[in-house]
């Protein structure tokens, strides 16, 4: 029986398809895997009994992931299943640019007790008057779940849409409209896009993308929609545009101190995954992604590890080993397997980066002596021998 923590609340539709193999636990000293949505993990010190930790969302920069590799930790993420999501709120930013509808709603709140407030509505309405986004020109900045989602939603609105990203995976670009304009320089997103949306994660090539030097180069009266992660905008920059008119608005999911004293700048608390869809997807996904690898060792949407997966067990023993990305490992594997006598019916092994990992079907167990062996071995961070 394996034993699963929840750190953050984890829709039960979620941990219900973790199946009868699986049991939650509050101790998390204990557990085999954790299941986490925003929660801070880089100060938890983690335990030699777990094998997994699955974020049920996209971004990871709240998990350790080189520690969790070099402990033989999986660290997996659910990256789709909260694209729609996001990209509604993305739309309603959009649209909340587009027309001051919150100028209106202001208006109409402080007014409610007017008996003639139909009439000063049709007087005051003038003042909140916006633009259409038909027409209008979306730059899109990463084209994956989110960013295709968000770029065809564009041009169902009847927008011109230029979307950028240099490493687009064939399974997102298939999925875009045909007439949505792949362009290899942002520079050309700085010059022609009304609005601009940006969809990556937070690495340290992409932070600050949005730096001084681009919003100088955007139009004025650019909206800046920033539904991603915060560190993504050079937010002082984005401020003293907004001060002096050049960005009309910045549009921003993440409220902090410096977000939330800019001028014409509206802020929502990270709600682009809060709804009870997305939360119910993640955390489905995180639960079939934690049970495929504690029961079958398969990895699928690791972000420390590469992808392996072998199907379901169908020998005795599949050995799963996490290692440093250097010479020498497969042969010390497969030698100290053939030296127990034991026949390798299958094997696969997917690095990225400077980890690796090895998933093996054998014929027959392995001896303590033989697991110690391979522990002992250069490189080798984690040995598991997976039973049905």
């Amino acid at each position: 029986m394996y034993k699963v923590h929840c750190i953050n609340n984890i829709a039960k539709v979620g941990t219900d398809a973790l199946g009868e193999n699986f049991t939650l636990t509050d101790e998390v000293a204990s557990a085999d895997a954790i299941m986490v949505r925003s929660a801070n993990l880089h100060e938890m010190e983690f335990s030699d009994s777990l094998l997994a930790i699955a974020r049920a969302g996209a971004g990871v920069n709240n998990i350790p992931l080189d520690r969790c590799a070099e402990q033989g930790i999986v660290v997996f993420n659910t990256p789709g299943a909260n694209a729609n999501g996001v990209k509604e709120l993305v739309i309603a930013g959009m649209l909340l640019a587009a027309r001051d509808i919150c100028g209106g709603i202001d208006w109409v709140d402080r007014h409610y007790d007017d008996p003639n407030v139909g009439q000063l509505a049709e007087k005051a309405k003038n003042r909140y008057a916006g633009t259409e986004l038909a027409g209008k020109t979306l730059g899109v900045i990463g084209l994956g779940a989110i960013g295709a989602m968000v770029a065809n939603a564009g041009r169902s609105l009847g927008m011109h849409v230029l979307g950028y990203d240099p490493y687009v995976s064939v399974k997102y670009a298939w999925s875009l409209d045909r007439h949505v304009h792949h362009v290899n320089d942002l520079k050309e997103i700085w010059a022609n896009a009304d609005y601009i949306t940006i969809h990556v994660p937070a690495t340290d090539a992409t932070r600050g993308m949005i730096s001084r030097e681009a919003i100088a180069a955007m139009k004025d009266d650019v909206v800046v929609l920033n539904y991603a992660r915060d560190v993504l905008v050079d937010e002082r920059a984005m401020a003293e545009a907004l001060q002096t008119g050049h960005v009309a608005r910045y549009m921003t999911d993440f409220a902090n101190a410096n977000s939330t004293q800019m001028p014409r700048a509206i802020v929502t608390p990270h709600l682009g995954a809060s709804t009870k869809e997305a939360e119910d997807n993640c955390a489905i996904m995180a639960a079939n992604e934690i049970r495929d690898y504690l029961e079958n060792g398969n990895i699928e949407n690791s972000v420390n590890y590469g992808d392996v997966n072998l199907g379901p067990m169908n020998t005795p023993v599949r050995l799963a080993i996490f290692h440093k990305n250097i010479p020498g490992v497969i042969g010390a594997i497969t030698s100290a397997v053939s030296s127990a006598n034991v026949n390798i019916e299958n094997m696969t092994d997917k690095s990225r980066g400077d980890y690796a990992y090895s998933l093996l079907d054998l014929s027959g167990e392995l001896d303590s002596k033989t697991i110690e062996t391979l522990e002992a071995v250069e490189g080798i961070y984690r040995v598991r021998a997976i039973t049905k």
